[in-house]
């Protein structure tokens, strides 16, 4: 048949593409086989056709910008996509066993293949995934595709769920009136790794500062859920557990930062403290930075876990790590610096003083940078004991790397120095 002989053709050229074979932007991708593929999608085609297009397009655009706009815009593909939803349009006499068998099969493949082309298409465009979103019922089918009974169509519409969920505006807004978040946290039970991983990464999105979802999940149980993802063998999972719990602790009030805290439990921070995998140790240096925010909660949480927070500082500025990890871990002895009380953990352990001392004069300007805030935090003149605190970090050199730094050619770094040393002054 012609259309399968087109349609064999597609998918080998597809496949030369994503090997990088063929360049994306030639002709016969852009002008040939995109087109192609998305006719293959039309009601006018075969079943198999049109699943076996779907797939093939959705792996095609999958990872480039332009294609997925040119696709978006090329014969109403975003329109005619949710045709794979009205199949069968008429339900076959239940004792038509066979029939409906065949009807539930091709179904389920239209389902899967839909999700995963929405997913592709709105990987990346936010006016894209706002006209996916916009196409009729959409939110409802990605919903009850949640539910569904076949697992591959429901790792196909949280993968869709997912590349819509990083639209800042659809999460604030279509995501929030489909109380989306409900089928997801019933995803994140018992499911596979596979689907695991895509939902977690879901749940990431949804509890960013501005997601009104945020704080029913929150409800729901999550922290739990999230810490024992951060348990896993999976890297995956280890990355999005610990990244959830970053952006559920951002501007959190302290009781869910108590929470998070309790449900990993001190044990559990320091191993993901010493993970090999450097997301896992940035993610969770970026959790502790959000716990340790705002001077009420940095003194609560200090004074119940500030001596192996101390420890887990020391151990990182010790180690070999890159310079991002060491900057994140200054600027959370920048935040403890900050703290009414917490400082005095810092004051009183002449070790962490001494590395502070170390960075101010490091070759790196970002590392500097960092331990001139934990400076800046350490010796503010409106606060109590500054006074003490000032004279004991000028018999340490302090004040000598601040006149070298007030001369650096570093506008950021001159500034700071010059702003440190009017404390002194004050």
């Amino acid at each position: 048949r012609i259309g399968e002989r087109v349609l064999l053709c597609s998918c080998s050229l597809t496949s030369m593409c994503r090997a990088g074979a063929i360049r994306t932007d030639d002709s016969c991708i852009v002008l040939k086989t995109l087109p192609c593929l998305v006719r293959m999608c039309s009601k006018e085609r075969l079943l198999e056709e049109r699943v076996e297009g779907a797939e093939t397009l959705a792996y095609l655009i999958e990872t480039d910008v332009e294609l997925q706009r040119i696709a978006s815009i090329t014969d109403h593909l975003i329109v005619m996509l949710a045709d794979y939803f009205k199949y069968p349009s008429s339900v076959s006499a239940i004792t038509d066993i066979k029939r409906l068998d065949h009807d539930l099969k091709h179904a389920h493949e239209l389902r899967q293949a839909a999700f995963k082309l929405y997913a592709s298409l709105g990987a990346n465009d936010e006016d894209i995934r706002k006209k996916i979103i916009e196409t009729e019922n959409m939110m409802d089918r990605i919903v009850n595709g949640l539910s569904e009974s076949s697992i591959k169509v429901r790792l196909a519409a949280v993968r869709c769920l997912h590349s819509l969920s990083r639209s800042v505006q659809q999460l604030r807004t279509s995501f929030q009136d489909h109380a989306v978040w409900k089928p997801l946290m019933k995803v994140l039970q018992n499911a596979p790794n596979e689907m695991l991983v895509v939902a977690s990464s879901t749940l990431c999105n949804l509890l960013l500062e501005f997601s009104p979802s945020k704080e029913p999940i929150l409800e729901s149980g999550a922290i739990e859920l999230l810490c024992s993802l951060t348990q896993s063998e999976n890297l995956a999972l280890r990355v999005n557990g610990i990244w959830a719990l970053m952006n559920m602790a951002f501007q959190a009030e302290q009781k869910i930062k108590s929470d998070i805290l309790r449900g990993l439990s001190t044990e559990q921070l320091f191993q993901l403290l010493s993970d090999s995998d450097v997301n896992v140790l940035m993610k969770t240096l970026g959790l502790l930075r959000n716990l340790l925010s705002t001077r009420p909660h940095i003194d609560h949480i200090m004074s119940t876990h500030g001596k192996q927070i101390m420890q887990a500082v020391t151990l990182i500025l010790e180690g070999e790590h890159n310079i991002e990890v060491k900057e994140q871990t200054l600027c959370i002895l920048a935040n403890i610096a900050d703290g009414t009380t917490a400082k005095e953990l810092i004051m009183t352990n002449d070790d962490i003083l001494q590395k502070i001392k170390y960075y101010m004069s490091h070759s790196n300007a970002k590392l500097q940078l960092a331990a001139m805030f934990c400076i800046s935090n350490l010796i503010w003149n409106e606060e109590e004991g500054s006074q003490e605190r000032q004279d004991k970090l000028r018999d340490i050199g302090i004040v000598d790397i601040l006149h070298k730094l007030s001369q650096s050619s570093d506008p950021n770094l001159c500034d700071k120095a010059k702003t440190a040393l009017q404390q002194y002054l004050a």
